[in-house]
């Protein structure tokens, strides 16, 4: 997505644990365990929860790359997925910033996790979808 802001404040801005909260959709009931704030660097460790149908989630996550104001790299380190990373890249163009979201998972169980992968696949989508809309009304609209 782009938006119309500069890179350094774009990085900034998702540089702040607490604003993962902020652009995730309010049914999925976010919290974060970690005490606030989190001093963001290759290696912090992040806990937090969500609700997914009705059932609280754990999740545990590292980063495992640090680059500001370029990128950084969220990788799960238990949680719902059997692998779970995420690439977050931001760019300079004209008049903003371009971030590109790169998510690579795994679900678990096996053949029960293929069964489910369509349903799982729409959620992060939908996920994703929020994330940009709140993400654009955040940081002042599209480039």
């Amino acid at each position: 997505m782009d938006v119309a802001r500069p890179r350094d404040e774009v990085f900034a801005f998702f540089s702040e644990a607490e604003n993962l909260g902020r652009i995730t959709p309010p049914e999925l009931g976010f919290r974060i365990h970690t005490p606030l704030p989190i001093a963001m660097a290759s290696g912090t460790l992040i806990e937090y929860t969500l609700t997914l149908y009705g059932v609280p989630i754990r999740w545990r996550t590292r980063i495992a790359t640090w680059g500001p104001p370029d990128v950084f790299v969220d990788e799960q380190i238990s949680g719902p997925y059997k692998t779970w990373v995420h690439t977050h890249r931001f760019s300079d163009i004209p008049g903003g910033t371009r971030i590109d979201d790169q998510v690579v998972y795994e679900l678990p169980f096996g053949v029960l996790g293929t069964i489910v992968a369509p349903l799982v696949r729409r959620q992060i989508a939908r996920i994703f979808a929020f994330r940009e809309k709140e993400v654009r009304r955040l940081l002042g609209g599209e480039a």
